[in-house]
């Protein structure tokens, strides 16, 4: 269908706002697609992708500054933020810079890998202009290859649950002790790798995501657990059980986040919000 900021009747006035902000107006999703390693480019900037999704795997261990706890970048965003309903990275640099709700503002896409760092890592933001910084966003822009700009891809976020639902915290209590703690354990501390790290993340306690974090979110935790867990199992769970389980976890003892406060200050708080 044509836009109508680009229809000739508005004249040249028209024609530069469509140039300007033509990419707003997104087209239909695009297939994610994941470019083939033989596809990362040769010299400085190839080594920069193999180092951002390095980072993005081994985050703990190659960022101790900057992660306040046991995580990796890929317990959430799967296959080093290349799967579907698990935070994928590709497509990213063809939204962003982008308005988002919780900051009342416009954030880029370093400010956005940042407030990761600051809340699902419980941790410390990486220097704008650092090798790391800039290796991570050298990774998002090749997942992103052939995504024009302004569209969306198919899978992007962590999915989504009914929100009418309500949760069942004492179900979910004892749905995560038949479903999760063989892996996360009895009490959500994951299961130690031997070298610091984990095997299993930790899902609360203070080696995990504190309470500024997406994930601390009922329904956002709900849609991963449903889409993604228990691991191997796909969409196993109802969306009642998911959102049962995930109300439980993520209202279990996590750090603070003094940022929190400053949340949804222009509006548009969701009912799951933890400040």
């Amino acid at each position: 269908m044509k836009n109508n900021l680009c229809d000739a009747r508005y004249g040249t006035i028209a024609l530069l706002a469509c140039l300007a902000f033509g990419p707003l107006f997104a087209a239909e999703p695009v297939p994610l697609v994941v470019p083939p390693d033989s596809a990362i480019p040769a010299g400085p900037e190839g080594e920069a992708v193999r180092l951002g999704r390095q980072l993005m795997i081994d985050t703990r261990a190659q960022l101790p500054r900057n992660v306040g706890n046991g995580l990796n970048c890929s317990n959430c965003h799967l296959g080093a933020g290349t799967q579907p309903g698990a935070g994928p990275f590709v497509g990213l640099t063809a939204v962003f810079p982008a308005y988002r709700t919780r900051d009342g503002q416009i954030d880029s896409l370093q400010e956005r890998i940042n407030d990761c760092f600051q809340r699902s890592m419980n941790g410390k933001a990486l220097t704008w202009n650092s090798k790391e910084m800039n290796a991570m966003l050298m990774y998002m822009r090749w997942l992103s290859t052939g995504v024009p700009v302004g569209s969306a891809v198919v899978g992007r976020g962590m999915g989504a649950v009914d929100t009418s639902l309500t949760p069942d915290r004492a179900r979910g209590s004892q749905l995560y002790a038949a479903k999760c703690a063989s892996c996360h354990g009895a009490q959500g501390a994951g299961t130690p790798d031997g070298r610091g790290g984990f095997v299993f993340p930790p899902v609360w306690g203070p080696k995990s995501f504190n309470v500024g974090a997406g994930m601390a979110r009922t329904y956002t935790a709900a849609a991963f657990i449903k889409g993604k867990m228990p691991l191997g199992q796909n969409n196993s769970l109802s969306e009642q059980e998911a959102i049962d389980v995930a109300d439980f976890l993520t209202h279990q003892p996590r750090p603070a986040f003094a940022g929190a406060a400053n949340d949804y200050v222009k509006g548009g708080r969701p009912k799951d919000a933890r400040n």
